[in-house]
């Protein structure tokens, strides 16, 4: 099959060439199209609690709509009180009001009570003031044109003195989304020249660096294309661009290098080109294939995780590493075999190091560094792995939550008006729990229990108020306030009565809101306390004709979070047990899949521990970012962390024990082939390392929170993984485990013998001249040749 293809891409290599040109330009042409496609979106939990408030509040109510937004409005120069202040601040809710690419449907706050002595919508202070706006357009198109009005408030505010800043969920993904993509630029100008510069090193050719950039390049470049596609018909979380990104100049670089470099090698060994390739698609090519499978399966048990954010995320991060594998095994080889010979050509570090890549394994320090550790395999295994375990311990106290504002930069408007909001108004204002009552017929026959209900909430710890129409229906009808409620009696109530009213209950009098402000932020661990509280508090008055529920940030972040731990034992076992047998099956071997898993558990709960470390505990690393270590980190990174560290963990597995098993089977003992596998491996693996931490911790600079955090944690653990797990704890365990390393159930030793006559026979698996240099080294455990 493999010689076929070869013989194929030789007869049509310049038309095929002139093909995927064309699709790499109607690519790029779609791909332009997929950041005004992404949304904010996914953290809503179907079915749940928060989910349903959410949506119930989208209509009916004053000040609430499709999106609701907070304006906060901060006067430097003049006082509330003032006609300055109310005069300027008036103008930028008529504004607001009269701007028909928002669709304001209804307001309700500061312009209520103007020119009251006592106005609650005005900070401490006395220069802030908020109105909350309901807007007459979906969430998805609110988060594509505020960012862009919210610029048009700051050059039109700052030189009057006022900056005007929108709150809310819309403003915060839309300023994530503006962020993300100027995140992007920024990590690519950080990552490009580096990766460039590796190449180079690795490589020591302009050429091959070319060959795996453009490689990669199309890989992005078509995942972007197809994710365009599928955002007009699915909803895709604006972190998909990002992640996509990162993950595929990482794998796509690191496979084309894999398949280059096996390619070289068979050519500086004197083979021609086609048969250089026919080796390359044959090792290199099946490796490479099996890794990216395993990614894929990876990515795919996420799907278990019923929250849509996570589930794009991992259908980006799936798909750009499908399209990676497709680019490495069709369009590369396509490239070098136009390129042939010259794929070694522009030598510009040739006095760095020989110029000969495919010199004897045996030559190579790393050689002599894998027979140093394979003397003393106890300890090289007990001393890293008990390293790997102190590194791990700090993931003990990982907390997680949904992001909120103060994963914006502080230099951010958006940023500026939520920190205002707290300082101002305290910080359960800013993100307040929504109890929402749903009557089967209107309140007033439930409204004794409501009243109940509202004063037990108000009873409860770390409750600083409750806010409701109550008070103003209680100064209308004193005794009976849902009677102001009826329509005869609403109607006459003074204009901000009726606001007021209208803001916490539906114009069909079915529906009423009490909205909980506790003491701290949405993520804080009274706050989650208090949620669970007025849970248990509310289901009590559930029933009988009312259905009561509780959404707000803080039980969004909890829901998503329950989501998440309910779903993680269904991922976790789906993907150890498909990463075993895609192991067991590519290896013939049962005890080294279980090692690779048991190692990998290891290096994941490393980058846990660090992440913890960084983000969490408040260390300088955060500060360093340029982040706000909150206490908490954003909840869908250790998931999307444990499965993606799993599979390219496994990548390098995979890649490692592909070639200790070509020597292997070619007739060299377990110790020797180990030796030699870490040696010619060794070079290309740490290479492959280096790039991928360049690549990632680029992206730790990309001023995106949750970027960042994925970024840092894939860093660490490549280069844990890279060091102490490759260099020490594969080498040494694949010493004691000795033979059985090959073990598989039905393989006896004449089946060992046979697959190893097989393998000699096909020159493609591992060329001659080593088999020819190996075959005089065979020790005792060889099994003997027919």
């Amino acid at each position: 099959m493999t010689e076929r293809f070869v013989q194929f891409i030789g007869r049509v290599r310049w038309p095929l060439l002139a093909v995927w040109g064309v699709l790499l330009v109607i690519s790029g042409l779609l791909a332009m199209s997929l950041p005004d496609k992404l949304s904010g979106g996914g953290w809503y939990v179907p079915g749940s609690q928060s989910t349903w408030v959410a949506e119930q509040q989208k209509e009916g109510f004053t000040g609430r709509g499709q999106t609701s937004v907070t304006v906060v409005v901060h006067d430097e120069r003049f006082a509330a009180g003032t006609d300055r202040f109310e005069s300027r601040v008036d103008r930028v809710m008529a504004d607001i009001a009269a701007d028909k690419r928002l669709g304001v449907a209804s307001h309700y706050g500061w312009s209520d009570l103007r020119g009251a002595p006592e106005n609650s919508f005005v900070g401490r202070d006395g220069h802030t003031a908020i109105e909350m706006f309901g807007l007459d357009v979906d969430d998805g198109t609110a988060r594509r044109i505020l960012p862009d009005i919210q610029r048009e408030f700051d050059a039109r505010y700052e030189e009057r003195g006022l900056t005007v800043g929108m709150v809310g969920t819309a403003p915060f993904f839309g300023e994530i989304n503006v962020l993300s993509e100027e995140g992007l630029v920024k990590a690519e100008i950080i990552v490009l020249p580096l990766i460039t510069l590796i190449l180079l090193l690795l490589f020591r050719s302009v050429v091959s660096a070319v060959v795996a950039m453009i490689t990669a390049g199309t890989a992005a470049v078509g995942t972007f294309a197809i994710l365009s596609v599928l955002a007009d018909s699915y909803d895709l979380s604006v972190f998909v661009q990002n992640t996509a990104t990162m993950l595929g100049l990482g794998v796509g670089i690191d496979y084309s290098m894999f398949m280059i470099r096996r390619f070289r090698d068979e050519l500086e060994g004197g083979e021609p080109v086609p048969r250089a390739l026919r080796t390359a698609l044959a090792t290199s090519g099946e490796t490479v294939v099996a890794s990216g499978v395993t990614v894929i399966v990876s990515m795919a048990t996420l799907a278990f995780v019923d929250l849509p954010v996570i589930q794009s995320i991992a259908l980006g991060a799936a798909l750009v590493v499908a399209v990676s594998v497709l680019t490495s095994v069709l369009l590369l080889p396509v490239l070098l075999y136009v390129v042939g010979d010259r794929i070694g050509r522009w030598d510009l570090f040739a006095r760095l190091r020989p110029a000969s890549a495919s010199a004897d394994p045996r030559e190579r320090g790393w050689y002599r560094f894998a027979h140093a550790v394979l003397r003393r395999p106890v300890l090289s295994l007990v001393g890293g792995s008990a390293l790997l375990a102190v590194g791990a311990v700090p993931a003990l106290a990982l907390d997680t939550f949904t992001p909120d504002a103060r994963i914006t930069p502080t230099s951010s408007t958006v940023r500026q008006s939520y920190d205002r909001v707290e300082e101002q108004f305290g910080q359960g204002d800013a993100s307040p729990m929504v109890v929402l009552i749903r009557s089967d017929t209107p309140l007033r026959g439930a409204g004794e229990r409501i009243t109940g209900l509202h004063d037990r909430l108000a009873a409860l710890p770390h409750v600083r108020r409750v806010d409701s129409a109550l008070n103003v229906l209680e100064q209308a009808a004193p005794g009976r306030p849902f009677d102001a409620l009826e329509p005869g009696v609403r109607d006459r109530l003074p204009a901000p009565a009726r606001a007021s009213v209208g803001y916490f209950v539906s114009k069909d009098r079915t529906e009423f809101i009490a909205q909980v402000i506790p003491e701290e932020h949405a993520s804080a661990p009274k706050t989650r306390e208090l949620l669970a509280e007025v849970r248990r508090t509310v289901a009590r008055a559930d029933g009988n004709g009312l259905r009561i529920e509780v959404g707000g940030q803080t039980a969004e972040g909890v829901d998503a979070n329950k989501v998440i731990a309910d779903g993680l034992p269904t991922v976790v076992g789906v993907m150890l047990l498909a990463i075993f047998v895609i192991l067991m099956l590519s290896f013939r071997s049962v005890l080294l899949p279980l090692k690779a898993i048991a190692v990998n558990v290891l290096s994941v709960s490393v980058a846990f521990g660090m992440l913890t470390l960084a983000f969490q505990e408040g260390s300088p690393v955060a500060e360093a970012l340029g982040f706000d270590a909150s206490g908490r980190v954003t909840n869908f990174v250790p998931v999307l962390l444990l499965a993606l560290l799993f599979s390219l963990s496994t990548d390098y597995e995979v890649f490692v024990l592909g070639r200790v098993r070509e020597y292997y089977k070619a007739g060299v003992g377990n110790t020797e082939s180990v030796a030699l596998g870490i040696s010619a491996t060794g070079p290309l693996i740490t290479g492959a390392a280096v790039l991928m931490v360049a690549v990632f911790g680029g992206f730790t600079l990309s001023g995106i929170q949750p970027i960042g955090e994925l970024g840092f944690g894939m860093a660490v653990a490549i280069a844990v993984d890279a060091t102490l797990v490759r260099m020490f704890v594969v080498p040494a365990a694949m010493k004691l485990m000795g033979s059985a390393n090959w073990w598989f159930p039905g393989r006896g030793r004449a089946s060992s013998t046979a697959a190893s006559s097989r393998i000699r026979s096909k020159q493609q698996h591992v060329s001659e001249r080593h088999m020819a240099e190996l075959s005089a080294d065979r020790g005792p455990e060889v099994p003997p040749r027919p």
